[in-house]
């Protein structure tokens, strides 16, 4: 059951992050200076509420997977790309977000899309690896 659970936020994730890197974040360039705090604050509210307990329940169960399968070398690849992602997250694009809540940055923008390659890489890479702990 747990590993269900941890398959459904790890592809629920993959199509959240593909949307973001393809979709939403080029977009932010377009929003314009007027009304970019609001959106960016409401971005921040609004992605929250899905990708927190999505990551959360991702997190936890990769936990469980590595201490119930501490031989499988399967079970600890998936802990590696989860602790990339959350470092990736926590140290690169949760620090950008902050500064875009100062008002529309191109830079930090474009740095915003390139640096979530990572995460869009190892969400991508862990679905295989997720179906594999089945």
């Amino acid at each position: 059951m747990l590993t269900l659970l941890h398959l459904g936020a790890t592809v629920a994730m993959f199509g959240v992050i593909w949307f973001v890197q393809i979709v939403h974040y080029p977009l932010f360039a377009r929003v314009g200076a007027e009304g970019f705090v609001d959106y960016e604050r409401a971005h921040q509210r609004r992605t929250s509420a899905v990708v927190i307990p999505l990551m959360v329940i991702e997190l936890v169960t990769a936990g469980w997977l590595v201490v119930t399968r501490a031989s499988d070398p399967v079970a600890w690849i998936g802990a590696g790309l989860v602790a990339l992602i959350w470092g990736s997250t926590f140290l690169v694009q949760v620090p950008l977000h902050a500064r875009l809540e100062g008002g529309l940055d191109e830079d930090a923008i474009s740095r915003l899309v390139r640096s979530n390659w990572i995460r869009t890489v190892a969400w991508t890479a862990r679905v295989p690896v997720a179906f594999a702990l089945l």
